[in-house]
């Protein structure tokens, strides 16, 4: 009897110990229902004015090109300079065996002074009759051949330390110590690219060339400052410099029907280099009470583009867009937004049509009034940012 009331308790024990576990766990998670709706950015739709521009692929091309190379025949001693530096206009980049060209300037020196010394004593005999006039004429002769055989002499002692012709940026050299050059040519030791300036060469079609200048005709557009430009590099950054465009061709190309054109940007840091793809962001026209909002704003579908709209009671439903240009970095709306609208321009992911929001930027105090019903319609089902919205 005793053990079997033992056993008892033991159970009853247990079991007190299970009751107060599940009664001290924590309740679950709340349902969806109480979660406050999500914030996201918005802005107000208006009208204003914006500058039409068109992004247009280039590549970069140095300033000058400058082949460094040798005037005179002999072994290269000494290289002066390191690869891919920066080396000024006459700097001495290469040292060429000069041995025989000094030889070669004493002598001629030696001929020239005999040269002299004999035109002198002839000029003077001739004044007694002592010597005709031609053989003191050949000695003024000799004097002319002597001085001009003292400048060839000199100058290929000069050029035995081959000079920078341009300032800029030198690559990696082409020959060794001990290359014997020059010999039959003037042999490539270098080349010098001068990066600062730099150019970015583009073309832009002649078709909406001719497009724009008939919208400027019939005052549609107005006419943009052309003249400066912006670049964009293959990372999709902005660069900080803008550019000119200083020159345009008079002609369109045949092959591509495109005009070829060239901007110059200052390049202090040498961050742009020869051969570098870019985008040229060039100013086309000027256009009057538009609509442009951010690209980031804009959402494709199978039906095309369409922003998200904050309604009444902050309820968000799409609306189709046409975008008919770009406005540097936002796009220019021609159809489907009348102005004053709410749109979301960051936070699209944590939203879907219908759903309820809490916007955050201008524009706020007009949700209280009503949608337009025509101005947005609800989707028939659930949409993602994939999906297009319903037909206006």
């Amino acid at each position: 009897f005793k053990i079997i009331a033992k056993i008892i308790v033991g159970f009853i024990l247990i079991t007190a110990l299970f009751g107060c576990g599940n009664s001290d766990k924590p309740a679950g998670p709340p349902s969806s229902s109480s979660a406050p709706p999500p914030e996201v950015a918005v802005i107000k739709v208006a009208f204003g004015k914006a500058t039409m521009t068109q992004d247009l692929p280039g590549r970069l091309q140095a300033y000058r090109t400058a082949q460094v190379r040798a005037r005179v025949e002999g072994i290269v001693e000494r290289r002066l300079f390191q690869e891919g530096s920066e080396v000024k206009a006459g700097e001495a980049l290469f040292r060429i065996d000069a041995r025989n060209f000094k030889a070669a300037v004493d002598a001629t020196r030696a001929d020239l002074e005999i040269a002299r010394q004999t035109a002198t004593r002839y000029q003077s005999l001739l004044a007694i009759k002592a010597v005709s006039q031609q053989e003191y004429d050949l000695a003024a002769a000799k004097v002319k051949q002597a001085e001009s055989a003292m400048i060839r002499a000199t100058e290929n002692l000069e050029n035995a330390s081959v000079p920078a012709p341009i300032p800029g940026r030198i690559g990696r050299t082409l020959v060794t110590e001990g290359t014997f050059v020059g010999r039959g040519d003037a042999t490539l030791l270098a080349t010098i690219e001068q990066l600062d300036p730099i150019y970015a060469n583009f073309t832009q079609s002649g078709a909406d060339l001719l497009r724009l200048r008939q919208a400027v005709k019939a005052g549609k557009l107005k006419q943009a400052d052309a003249a400066t430009v912006q670049l964009m590099l293959e990372d999709g950054s902005i660069y900080p410099h803008t550019g000119n465009i200083f020159f345009t061709d008079m002609a369109v190309d045949p092959s591509t029907g495109a005009v070829s054109l060239r901007a110059e940007f200052a390049n202090p840091q040498r961050e742009l280099l020869p051969g570098m793809f870019v985008r040229v962001r060039f100013p086309e026209a000027v256009a009057e009470n538009v609509i442009r909002i951010p690209q980031r704003a804009v959402q494709a579908g199978a039906q095309g583009q369409y922003v998200m709209v904050v309604g009444a009671e902050n309820k968000i439903a799409p609306l189709s867009i046409t975008i008919s240009s770009m406005a540097g970095t936002d796009f220019i709306v021609s159809e489907g937004l009348k102005g004053g609208e709410i749109i979301i321009v960051d936070g699209l992911q944590k939203v879907r049509p219908g759903a309820v929001v809490t916007p955050i930027g201008a524009g706020i105090a007009a949700l209280a009034k009503p949608a337009t019903p025509a101005s947005v319609v609800a989707p028939a089902t659930p949409a993602t940012s994939n999906n297009p919205p319903a037909n206006k």
